[in-house]
């Protein structure tokens, strides 16, 4: 088995091949170009060895080594990907006080020579490479509601200082007359400064739904005995931030709209779990990979970094810890937003959620107990195959 070490840049990669009965190498760490006569190169330094002999590892972190990894799975490799934790306390172990690329390689072959029982990298596959782009997909949905949440915020704050009875004036906010009056005039002051036939435009809606209750006539009135202050950089910033707020509302349907079509494509049997959306069926599946890279749930559970932590130490032994907070943080988010509907939505999580409150756990441990339920079920569903049926839960 020839072990080959690769050491991912953004201009060059360096990669070395070392026996694994040896322990020689082959080739010492070598250079090549981030393009495609670098990528022949690599080719042309394999060709000695067949490729069923050879195992390729490289670390899984930014986006460096993706090109580099579609590259060599497309021509038939086998490939490892290392958590860069990993090869970091490797080296520190080995008494290392030196890092640079060439002797990452090495250190890299000297990861992927542990024992199976302890193999501490993922072995990829080209038919699974797709999920590599439904994650990336999914992290964006994430990241977009995040930057969602704080524009909001932002705009809530500007709206209390100019107009803080706007608000009390809608059932509900973001509604469309809700963003037209603030993306038109932006404050009290403008609006009540404005002829009514203006503001009536705004509250023009056409397409079926309800119409709210509000009228031009009480807005304008609420607006003239306001206690919002004038300022034209709040009123600015409010139409700005209405404007983002659009756009990234638009940018999120497109996104849902791809993603429901990666998840119709997948049919994964985890959707037949009630409560579990295409958005967040798809960023589980692909958050975990190849399912076949692990070999019982405790894995994925702690790979979701959802398992709590374990202190003993002589006599002592913690009863209450925290969880280990490790892995996908994406994941993990995903599985806390959707704990409450499948528990909502499956008498067994009800049960075993009550349970674990009557013990004396607090509503955060419960739902930590519920999810790591969860993700037994989908480790389970993903190896058989099977439909969820919870006649068949305990």
């Amino acid at each position: 088995m020839k072990l080959v070490g690769i050491d991912v840049g953004k201009n060059s990669h360096h990669f070395c091949v070392m026996d694994k009965e040896t322990g020689k190498f082959n080739v010492t760490p070598t250079s090549f170009s981030n393009n495609k006569e670098g990528f022949d190169f690599l080719i042309n330094s394999l060709k000695p060895y067949s490729k069923k002999s050879i195992l390729i590892g490289m670390e899984d972190t930014g986006h460096y080594h993706v090109a580099l990894l579609k590259f060599l799975l497309s021509n038939g490799y086998t490939v490892a990907l290392i958590n860069p934790k990993t090869t970091d306390l490797t080296r520190k172990m080995e008494g290392g006080i030196t890092k640079n690329d060439k002797l990452d390689t090495i250190t890299i072959c000297d990861v992927l020579d542990t024992p199976e029982r302890k193999k501490q990298y993922r072995i990829t596959k080209v038919d699974r490479f797709d999920l590599y782009e439904q994650r990336q997909l999914t992290r964006h949905h994430h990241n977009l509601k995040e930057e969602l949440n704080v524009y909001c915020n932002r705009l809530q704050k500007s709206i209390d200082l100019v107009f803080p009875e706007f608000n009390t004036l809608f059932s509900s906010k973001y509604s469309i007359v809700y963003m037209n009056l603030l993306k038109t005039f932006g404050s009290a002051e403008a609006i009540a400064s404005t002829d009514i036939r203006t503001i009536r435009k705004c509250f023009e809606i056409k397409g079926r739904g309800n119409r709210i209750s509000l009228t031009p006539e009480k807005l304008k009135e609420c607006a003239k005995n306001s206690i919002g202050i004038s300022s034209e950089v709040e009123t600015i910033q409010i139409k700005h931030l209405v404007s983002q707020i659009t756009l990234i509302k638009e940018q999120i349907a497109e996104i849902d709209k791809k993603i429901e079509e990666f998840s119709i494509t997948n049919n994964s049997p985890i959707l037949s779990i009630p409560g579990i959306s295409h958005f967040s069926g798809t960023s589980i599946l692909a958050e975990l990979g190849d399912i076949g890279n692990y070999s019982k749930p405790s894995q994925i559970i702690k790979f979701a970094g959802v398992a709590p932590y374990h202190y003993e130490s002589s006599q002592y032994n913690a009863q209450h810890t925290g969880i280990t907070k490790k892995g996908s943080k994406y994941l993990r988010k995903t599985l806390y937003q959707i704990i409450l509907t499948v528990i909502n939505n499956n008498p067994v999580f009800q049960k075993y959620y009550r349970l674990k409150i009557s013990q004396g756990k607090g509503h955060r441990c419960a739902q930590g107990h519920c999810i790591r339920k969860l993700l037994r079920i989908i480790y389970h569903l993903l190896e058989t195959g099977q439909s969820f049926d919870p006649a068949l839960l305990r």
